[in-house]
């Protein structure tokens, strides 16, 4: 087992994580097996229990576990991440930030065998180090030269792999790993097309991200980078509008009614809707009355497990009649639980008591949205992360008053997806769909998201009511001088209707290099 641990200083500020998730996919695009495991500088086990204004988002793996395995010599290679400032009047490029770095990783014990240098851009050009740069970081820093890579700004984050391949930041990594008898070099084509298809992207989606947590993007991360996956692979270029929900509420109209209304304003002007996960009461409210929103005004919705939740309360509420519906999560006293606390789970303790890692859903029927959406397969494997669930003993009333789980786990007891039938595209699900999103194979849920927000759901996947299978569609991009370059999504039309997979058959040349990054 080889590692290669990517650190930041402090005053690197951007870059580790895309520098992490480049280097994974160039040494992957060379013919590796490559994993990856996020380490944070924090103290504490539980990161579940933290504002995500203090850490940003916690992604999920399959497992719901992270580690990090011993290694000897040959086996570590540390890449370490810091800025290089310009000064903009002179142009000249500043090493003292990550002399000072690497002097603090140093008295940690580590001594980096790459420096991954950040820096701007010099009259809107792009500044690559200069050689007396170079020459200086290595001999304060003690890396080789050929060690010291720059990466500069870019149009989009998917230049940053081909910027490492060019400055041959794999050999590096191989010849500290050993490696350069069975690495190859990197074949990174159809990541290239991809990086250029996103610069040319003109045909517009708006997306409005209702949340808790908008005053920090990073909290909803993998939901941005899932959002750009599934607009990318549709030829949209991506608006996303910050939404906070408390602005949505009533009490904001009296307290700040600029806010109120520049908050209404941004959902009313959105092609879709999408409220993410969260935990604690306050926005609830503005979550729900954005469910409202969409599902009144038809207007294209995907609610992640919170998202579902207040769903699956505003229905209760506005088409049930029960104007107490809530979830036990916020009204623990409520005579109408739409939503429950885990029935294993444990109230009086909040550290890892979650219902975390990759979980089985079985779709109910195959003639829904997302079953279509997902290749008319029998089931999915998806991550979870939540402690509260939509309450088994009001499923027969919400089913009866319109709403349709289309796909529970193996108990049939837990909801995973509820759907509207007669709306263009409104679904809810418990698991979190964004963590396993990929530039070249975007969230089918995701997906659908942008295709109804952009009128081409159908075009999407066209179900053929008549035999019942997914018809062969290519999907294309809008510009005329790059649609040959799109995803395609192909079904191979056996299915039946009675609950059995069908198969999606993926262009390898498109799913080839599916990697768990960007």
């Amino acid at each position: 087992m080889k590692y290669v641990l990517v650190t930041g200083g402090v005053v690197s500020g951007l870059g580790k994580g895309v520098t992490a998730s480049s280097i994974g996919l160039l040494l992957k695009a060379c013919g590796l097996r490559v994993t990856s495991i996020k380490i944070d500088p924090y103290l504490n086990t539980d990161a579940g229990t933290m504002s995500p204004f203090e850490h940003g988002e916690v992604f999920v793996l399959d497992d719901g576990g992270e580690l990090l395995f011993s290694s000897g010599p040959g086996n570590f290679c540390l890449i370490h991440v810091s800025l290089v400032p310009v000064l903009n009047v002179v142009g000249e490029q500043k090493t003292k930030p990550t002399q000072h770095s690497v002097r603090g990783l140093r008295c940690l014990g580590l001594t980096p065998h790459l420096l991954a240098c950040r820096s701007t851009t010099v009259s809107s050009s792009l500044q690559a180090l200069d050689e007396n740069v170079k020459m200086k970081l290595s001999q304060f820093c003690h890396v080789p030269k050929d060690n010291i890579i720059t990466l500069y700004d870019v149009s989009n984050i998917w230049h940053i792999p081909l910027l490492l391949r060019d400055q041959k930041a794999h050999e590096a990594i191989f010849q500290v790993l050993n490696l350069q008898s069975i690495a190859r070099q990197p074949d990174l084509e159809e990541w290239t097309s991809r990086a250029e298809i996103a610069d040319l992207l003109h045909d517009p989606v708006r997306i409005a991200m209702v949340g808790k947590y908008t005053g920090l993007s990073d909290a909803y991360l993998s939901v941005l980078k899932a959002l750009l996956h599934a607009s990318v692979g549709l030829g949209k270029k991506l608006s996303v509008d910050w939404v906070a929900a408390t602005d949505l509420e009533d009490a904001t109209a009296k307290e700040n009614p600029d806010a109120y209304k520049a908050a209404w304003k941004l959902l009313k002007g959105a092609d879709g809707v999408l409220v993410p996960g969260g935990f604690g009461d306050r926005g609830v409210q503005g979550k729900i009355l954005a469910a409202k929103y969409a599902r009144e005004n038809r207007i294209p919705y995907l609610g992640i497990c919170l998202g579902m939740q207040t769903a699956v309360v505003e229905f209760a509420r506005s088409v049930l009649g029960l104007h107490d519906a809530n979830s036990t999560e916020f009204e623990p006293n409520t005579k109408n639980p739409c939503v429950i606390f885990m029935p294993e789970g444990s109230k009086t303790h909040m550290g890892g008591t979650m219902r975390v890692g990759s979980r089985r859903t079985y779709f109910q029927v195959m003639d829904c949205k997302s079953a279509k959406l997902y290749g008319n397969k029998s089931y999915i494997d998806e991550r979870h992360r939540h402690r509260y669930e939509v309450n088994p003993e009001m499923v027969g009333r919400l089913e009866k008053g319109g709403l349709c789980f289309t796909g529970k786990d193996i108990t049939g007891r837990r909801m995973e997806i509820v759907e509207l039938r007669n709306h263009p595209y409104y679904v809810g699900v418990q698991f979190h769909p964004e963590f396993k999103s990929r530039p070249g194979k975007p969230s089918a849920l995701f997906s659908g998201l942008i295709a109804a927000s952009c009128g081409e759901l159908e075009s999407l996947v066209q179900f053929d009511q008549t035999n019942n299978n997914i018809s062969n569609k290519r999907i294309h991009n809008n510009n005329n001088n790059n649609g040959d370059s799109m995803i395609y999504q192909n079904g191979n039309g056996n299915g039946n209707g009675n609950g059995k997979p069908v198969v999606l058959e993926l262009d390898p040349a498109i799913y080839s290099l599916c990697n768990g990054v960007h």
